[in-house]
């Protein structure tokens, strides 16, 4: 059991009036508990489910399954002929904000996309004509790019560029733009993994300034009356809460839907629609998602595109002129 720092019991209060709820934070990051297995069916579900399967929640998705915490999915040979993607309970309650949002959805952007679980959770719901699949570090690329293979997203293609670079090239095309944003990664600590100086003011800040200058070129991409889903897996209110807070008066035309299956968790610390769990709810590590739609009237800009093969069978986009590789 490690010792909390100062840093986190000051969150605990920032995040809870009552101290039997930061009590119950801070345990649930000091003394982390294993959390249900859950995987998102690509497929449909063979007849006989090889997994026992949890009550669902009245807002679970039915192409996704909790299992018994003693399943191991990722060793099953169905995730390795891609029928299913295995992913935390919060990566759903995040993506869960799509629900909301009606078909058809013919462009989705995921703007942020390694490992691939909230573009293939979008893919999966929506059937969209392309998703498009970006990722700046190139290190992560290969994990996506095995995962959207694996469960053969399809037609499905992925690029590696910075959003500023994005937001005039893909201007106004896309229905639907998601923002997995990098975070300090609070939550790891409630699976018991390490993030070093999570807690730290000047790490938040800097993550908070990166997801404004991300956000704000993603909300470019968006066409008009197209949505934007803002998620992170982090608990401080700079990261989560005064990023929406931010969007929405630098981009007047967004505005924050409300999501009614997750009005049990909408958060207290702002007066705009968004919504949080908690490692202590039992659900998941812990998650924030919003969901704001462009209110803007006009046309939406068409891609000029073609996908390009390339020799190793990956999927790039051939985009005016532009190869995005």
């Amino acid at each position: 059991m490690e010792k909390a720092s100062n840093l986190l019991i000051k969150l605990s209060r920032r995040l809870f009036t009552d101290l039997n709820s930061q009590e119950k934070f801070i345990t649930a990051l000091t003394q982390p508990q294993p959390f249900l297995p859950c995987i998102l069916w690509c497929r449909e579900k063979p007849d006989e489910l090889p997994f026992l399967v949890e009550t669902p929640t009245d807002w679970q998705p039915q192409f996704i399954d909790r299992l018994a915490l003693d399943s191991k999915p990722g060793q099953h040979s169905l995730h390795n002929e891609g029928y299913y993607y295995c992913l935390d309970f919060s990566s759903v309650f995040a993506a869960s904000i799509l629900l909301t949002i009606p078909s058809p959805i013919k462009v989705v952007f995921d703007m942020c996309a390694a490992p691939g679980g909230k573009g293939i959770f979008a893919w999966r719901l929506f059937q969209p004509e392309l998703l498009i699949s970006n990722e700046v570090i190139g290190k992560r690329l290969g994990m996506l790019i095995s995962n959207l293979k694996r469960c053969q997203i399809q037609p499905s293609v992925v690029i590696n560029r910075d959003s500023s670079v994005l937001a005039e090239s893909f201007a106004q095309t896309s229905d639907l733009v998601i923002v997995d944003a990098p975070c300090t990664g609070q939550s790891l600590l409630a699976k018991g993994e390490k993030a070093v100086g999570c807690f730290h003011p000047a790490n938040i800040n800097q993550c908070a300034n990166r997801q404004k200058r991300i956000i704000a070129n993603s909300a470019k991409i968006v066409a008009p009356q197209g949505y934007l889903a803002y998620m992170t897996c982090t608990y401080s209110p700079e990261e989560n809460e005064e990023v929406c807070e931010w969007l929405i008066k630098k981009f007047p035309q967004f505005e924050a839907v409300e999501i009614e299956h997750l009005r049990d968790y909408r958060s207290h610390l702002t007066t705009i629609p968004c919504y949080r769990i908690f490692p202590q709810d039992g659900l998941g590590a812990g998650a924030f998602t919003a969901l704001f739609k462009n209110t803007e009237q006009g046309t939406i800009n068409q891609l000029d595109s073609e996908i390009v093969e390339s020799s190793s069978d990956i999927q790039f986009l051939k985009l005016k002129n532009h190869l995005f590789k």
